[in-house]
């Protein structure tokens, strides 16, 4: 997953180059409610990707998160504003902001917004930048190995299990599972 088609950084993020569709009468994302001020977030959905549109509204907010996009104190976009643009049930995002919410991650401000309380970065930005850039040199190996988007997801996840699994020890076996059965 490409985090740059969920998430608009803040700051320099030249290399993801221009969005398919820019331009366009492209109804997927939705700056944030800040007038004047660059959009920290823009919202997109993935109609393809079997996630309930609220959770994926959910993710994009913890991915920017994690990857320190979004700070305590930035403002998520106005309701109204993420159902103008994505044309959903403005209860769908009253869904996504409670539960972020509830997660202890957002607080609503009556008559001004939501707003970010907590953060889940785990990693400073320039580490992040390194890892990005590490990550864009693997992704273009495999492209050139003939991997389609779906074959890099597959090899990626298959690998970032294998190192959890090797990192947390031989569980799978005390308890049991047999590898391979889904």
């Amino acid at each position: 997953m490409d985090i740059d088609k969920d998430i608009n950084a803040r700051g320099d993020d030249s290399a993801a180059g221009p969005e398919p569709g820019a331009g366009s009468a492209d109804r997927s994302k939705v700056p944030s409610g800040r007038a004047g001020a660059a959009p920290l977030i823009d919202f997109r959905l993935d109609p393809a990707s079997g996630v309930p549109t609220y959770l994926q509204l959910v993710q994009q907010v913890e991915h920017a998160l994690r990857l320190g996009y979004l700070k305590p104190g930035d403002q998520l976009p106005k309701v109204r504003d993420v159902v103008a643009s994505l044309a959903i049930n403005p209860n769908t995002v009253l869904k996504a902001y409670r539960d972020l919410e509830v997660k202890g991650l957002t607080e609503g401000r009556p008559g001004q917004g939501t707003f970010i309380r907590a953060t889940l970065s785990q990693v400073a930005l320039p580490e992040l930048t390194a890892l990005r850039r590490s990550l864009s040199g693997w992704l273009a190996a495999a492209d050139g190995a003939g991997l389609d988007e779906d074959g890099i997801v597959a090899l990626f996840a298959s690998a970032l299990r294998d190192f959890y699994e090797r990192r947390s020890g031989p569980r799978a076996a005390a308890s049991g599972e047999t590898e391979g059965v889904a």
